[in-house]
Parts: structure tokens; sequence; C-alpha cells
């Protein structure tokens, strides 16, 4: 029995993620390459990193919490991306691998934001 609820796309979660990692590897990248010197604001790239894992997080919840078929395909897509988050604050910052950690997300974020995108064009 519906309860009258409006059912809405979780397409703008699965965006908030993807612009979110989008803004904080570019960050870092600017930073890496000296483009931008950070020493004055580096808040913001721990704040930039907090967002994305929380846009992940409710981004991949909406498969659990409303498991309707057509978005559970983008949420199992982007679960994945929850160990390379996980993992960043432990693989040091002034190595190659926290970049290279860092993007092994990117797949993950990719196809979940297309795939949610897709998914909200069919009714």
């Amino acid at each position: 029995m519906r309860t009258g609820r409006k059912a809405t796309s979780a397409t703008p979660l699965f965006a908030a993620a993807a612009v979110s990692y989008a803004a904080n590897c570019g960050l870092g990248a600017a930073v890496a390459t000296r483009l931008i010197d950070s020493s004055g604001f580096r808040w913001v790239h721990h704040a930039l990193y907090i967002t994305t894992c929380v846009a992940v997080a409710a981004a991949a919840g909406t498969g659990l919490w409303r498991p309707r078929r057509r978005i559970r395909r983008a949420a199992l897509a982007l679960a994945p991306a929850a160990v390379p988050l996980a993992a960043i604050p432990f693989v040091g910052t002034h190595t190659p691998r926290h970049p290279l950690v860092a993007l092994a997300a990117a797949p993950f974020i990719a196809v979940s934001l297309v795939l949610s995108v897709r998914s909200a064009d069919r009714k």
C-alpha cells in the first residue's frame, strides 16, 4: 500500500558525490603541481574529502534505504568506491600512493553517476 509519498530521484545524490570528488581531486592536483599554495587553507581539502565520503555513503545508501531496481544498480556500482576512500588517510599524503588510491575511486563514481542518470530517464 502506498503511503502517499512522492517518489524522488536519487540522481542528485550521485551528482553531489561526483562533483565533490571532482573538486577534491582538482584541488589536490593543483596543490601537487604547485599551481595553488594551500598552506593557509589546507582544511578545504579535508572538508572536501569528508563531503565526498558523506555524499558517497548517502548515494550508495539509497539502494538500501529505498531499494528500487532503477537506482539499486547505481548504488551497487558506487559501493566499491568506499574502499579507496577509506584507505586514503592511511597511505600518507606525500607519497605517490595517495593520488593513486584516491583515483581508484574514480571509475566507480563515474559509472554510478551514469547509471543514476540513465535510470532517472526511464520511467
